[in-house]
Order: structure tokens, then sequence, then C-alpha cells
């Protein structure tokens, strides 16, 4: 596919994840889960309760945890259980409750047995730039999920849906969680959603890490979780395609974000808000502005 097709002038298409459709026309998605693999229990019990949910409210779910969290502040952090253990406990959710799975890859030979069980494969922001693990992922034939670097330009994410669509595959969406902002801290800039989707491909809004402070617990890094409800709002209203967020049974005692993840008990009520602001989105026609330079003059009376 040349190259010139990336940009597409925000007709989205439709990506495929496993039984799901994602795009226009098809139901909103929302990727949950607790961070990383922590217990069989707090696995099976946090993946029960969102597809409960799920079936209440009528949004589509693929089911996130990490096998591995690679990227952690301290050497002394968990990073989980490991590919192969991980792995066989998310087959585990398949097999037992149906659902679509998402989880990180961090290096390429991880690809091939994680395309094996995952339905998605998500690459880390801090490595979206990371040609070989891109290609990897995407010849895997699974949908590929790639955040946005929290140092990276909306606009720029352009190479990065190159590498997959070039190696054959066109199941790819992007994911917004903040930009760096100053030290230990991020900011949303609402502008990359529609900056994103003008790439022609759908674009999900992680609420949870966009509230995150990197590195600002010392050896841990901590979190505004109070914050999750006001971004995941306004993300709808932004006209966002899917919503990414962290959920857990006890954030407190969680191994891994726990400062930014959200309780089990406010998922409903929280995905009960952002669905009915996005039904009211739907309903208004769409406002396009003229961009500078191209506004007609109001002709004199």
């Amino acid at each position: 596919m040349p190259y010139n097709s990336v940009v597409v002038g925000g007709n989205k298409l439709t990506v495929t994840i496993g039984n799901l459709k994602f795009g226009p026309g098809h139901p909103f998605l929302i990727i949950a889960g607790p961070c990383v693999i922590e217990s069989w229990e707090v696995l099976h019990n946090t993946a029960q309760a969102l597809k409960d949910i799920s079936r209440e409210l009528g949004f589509s779910l693929v089911f996130k945890s990490s096998f591995d969290k690679a990227n952690r502040t301290s050497i002394d952090s968990f990073r989980g259980p490991g590919l192969m253990e991980g792995l066989q406990m998310l087959a585990d959710i398949k097999r037992n409750l149906g659902l679509e799975l998402l989880s990180d890859v961090h290096e390429t030979h991880q690809c091939l047995a994680a395309g094996e069980v995952l339905d998605v494969l998500q690459i880390p922001a801090f490595l979206c730039r990371q040609t070989d693990l891109i290609i990897a992922a995407a010849k895997t034939g699974k949908a590929v999920n790639i955040k946005k670097g929290q140092f990276v330009a909306p606009h720029d994410m352009k190479n990065s849906v190159r590498k997959v669509i070039d190696s054959g595959n066109n199941n790819v969406f992007l994911t917004e969680r903040g930009t760096t902002f100053g030290y230990n801290n991020l900011v949303v800039d609402f502008r990359s959603i529609p900056m994103m989707q003008e790439l022609g491909y759908p674009v999900v809004f992680d609420a949870t890490h966009s509230v995150q402070l990197p590195g600002g617990g010392g050896t841990v890094s901590s979190g505004q979780r109070q914050y999750v409800p006001t971004l995941a709002k306004a993300a709808i209203a932004a006209g966002c395609d899917g919503m990414f967020m962290e959920v857990h049974p006890n954030p407190d005692e969680a191994k891994s974000d726990g400062a930014n993840q959200v309780p089990i008990t406010h998922v409903k009520e929280l995905i009960t808000q952002c669905l009915k602001i996005r039904q009211l989105i739907q309903t208004l026609p769409e406002i396009n502005l003229p961009a500078q330079g191209k506004c007609t003059p109001v002709s004199a009376q």
C-alpha cells in the first residue's frame, strides 16, 4: 500500500478485532482490565464484571491485562507472570468468557506467541517508533494498537501507521494517552483526537494513563485518579472512537498503576455517562470551520 494512502481525509476504516468490528457504524469500543496480571482471581473476577457491564450497556469490550510490564519505574517493580504463563492465563479467560483480548508486547520475539492468543497486540507509548517491533506485531495479522508516545506530535503518528500497513496489515488504530508536560506530569491536548483521525484509522482515548504522574512516586509512578471522569467525558465530546481504561477491584492494593486505575465499582457509572454523551454528540451536526486564510468575507451592504 502506498504511503499516500495513510492520509485518507478522515474517512475512518473499520478495524476487525476477533469477532468485533470497530469503527463507524459499529458499537462503541471499551478496552478495559487490570494494568498487569496479578493473580487468576483478580484477572477472572474483573473480566467477568466487565463482561456483565458490557452486556447490560451494549458496548463492545476488549479485555486488557499485561503479561509483562517492562517499562517500570524501578527494577524492583512487579512486572507480571511473564510471556508464557501470562498468555496461558489470558487464553483461559478467552476460553471461559469468550472475550477479545489485548496485551502489550515489548520485544519482537514476543509477537508470534502473543498473536496466537491475543486479538490486539499493543505497542506501548515508549516504543511507538520501534520499527522492528511494530512490523513483527503487524505480521501476526492481528489488530495493532499503537499508543502515541508522550513525546510524539499527533500528526507524526502517520509514520508508525505506515509501518503497519506497509507490512500488509490494515487493522491498526491509535491511542492518545497524554503528552509530557514538564517533569512527572502529562497533559492531554484533545486536538490530537481529530488530528490522528485524519490519518484514516480509529482513535482511542486512554482515560487512566492520561492522569498518570510518571515516576511521580519516586520509585513508582503516581496518578490522579479523580480526574479520569473529566478527561473521559471530554474525549467523548471530542469524538474519540473508543475508550481505554485500566480497572481493578481494589486499586489502592494494585501491583502496578494503582493510583490511576478505576475501581470496578465505579466503571458502570462512568461508562454510562460516556455513552450518554456520545449519543448526544452523534445527534448534533458537525461544525466545519474554515482553516486560516479560507474564510469567505462578508460582503459590505
